[in-house]
């Protein structure tokens, strides 16, 4: 794709997502969400090949299903309300259709099948923009309106969501399937949050962009999209596959690590509220992600290849790729833990 054509599309991607976020009319919510969702299809589609074209279409579909239940309840509470405001509480039955919507936007479980399957049909670079970008304008509308949802629809789509990511990842070899799976979790976490306090999702959907866009410039970086591939990499760039490993363990939630901020912070607020049976689920069930984050950092960092010559060293070629964002993102993926006083006053 040209340069020039590649900026216009990636603006208008930039600026539905921006209208969305910024906008009060629900019409203009609903035009944000065309736009992000036309510019984006050339994007999926930038390395042309029958799969990338396959996971558009797939992707085409779900959302204009999506959109089309979003206008239907935009009509419903039109018609009971009388204005498009996107502040003024919602009509239940619209409620309902609008929270649908977006989370079939959101790929949450039950309308999670869709994510893993365009993730994979997809170059890593779409997929980074897919899984992180994405999230943020149905998110924002699901933050506005998080005082009229149905919290018991909310919460089983929380936790179904969380259990599939963890277990539809286990058996996973293809890096960008395993990606899609912890995407899943991970809206899980933040659908799970929502109802209690909206501010701690937006925490955490800010640390998980940190996390999955940092482990995506990694696997660009090394140009990696399987299991074995990424287990070759330890001789080529030992530092990398480390950091690999360290960020796994972030991306699972591990305590000295980023990651384990919005976990923590999550089961606190939810015990606040004294919910007891929802923490504890949804703990015991990111034990699924963590297994397989595990098993990739066990392949990637912790065993050798197996190799039928005596030569174990690779030819080293030198890496042409700038990725200037890498060393601040990885710090970031990382460290943040210092600063969890400061993020809970925020709360």
């Amino acid at each position: 794709m040209k340069p020039p054509i590649l900026t216009i599309i990636m603006l208008t991607v930039i600026s539905g997502t921006m209208i969305v976020m910024t906008t009060s009319h629900w019409l203009m919510v609903w035009i944000g969400f065309e736009m992000n969702l036309l510019a984006i299809i050339p994007i999926l589609m930038k390395k042309y090949n029958p799969r990338a074209m396959k996971a558009a279409t797939k992707y085409f579909l779900t959302q204009a299903t999506a959109s089309m239940l979003l206008m239907m309840g935009i009509i419903i509470n039109l018609l009971h309300s009388g204005q498009w405001t996107v502040s003024k509480d919602l009509n239940p039955m619209a409620s309902i259709m609008m929270t649908t919507a977006l989370a079939v936007k959101l790929g949450l479980a039950p309308f999670h099948f869709w994510v893993p399957e365009v993730t994979q049909g997809i170059s890593l670079s779409s997929g980074l923009i897919l899984l992180t970008w994405q999230k943020i304008a149905p998110l924002s509308i699901l933050y506005q309106i998080s005082p009229t949802i149905n919290p018991n629809l909310l919460l089983a789509m929380a936790i179904m969501s969380v259990m599939i990511g963890g277990w539809g990842g286990l058996n996973q070899t293809q890096l960008r399937k395993i990606m899609a799976y912890s995407s899943i979790a991970h809206m899980g976490w933040m659908t799970a949050i929502m109802m209690y306090s909206p501010t701690m999702m937006i925490l955490n959907l800010t640390i998980y962009i940190i996390m999955t866009l940092t482990t995506f410039m990694l696997l660009m970086y090394n140009s990696t999209t399987t299991t074995l591939s990424l287990s070759q990499t330890w001789n080529k760039t030992p530092l990398i596959t480390s950091l690999i490993l360290l960020l796994m363990m972030s991306l699972g939630g591990l305590p000295p690590l980023s990651g384990f901020i919005p976990k923590w912070m999550i089961i606190q607020e939810l015990t606040k509220n004294e919910m007891i049976m929802m923490p504890t689920l949804l703990a015991m069930t990111a034990l699924l992600n963590l297994y397989f984050y595990m098993r990739l950092t066990y392949t990637t960092a912790l065993t050798m290849f197996p190799s039928n010559n005596c030569m174990k060293m690779k030819w080293r070629f030198k890496c042409t790729k700038k990725m200037i964002f890498l060393p601040p993102l990885i710090v970031m993926s990382t460290m943040l833990l210092p600063l969890t006083p400061m993020l809970s006053v925020l709360d």
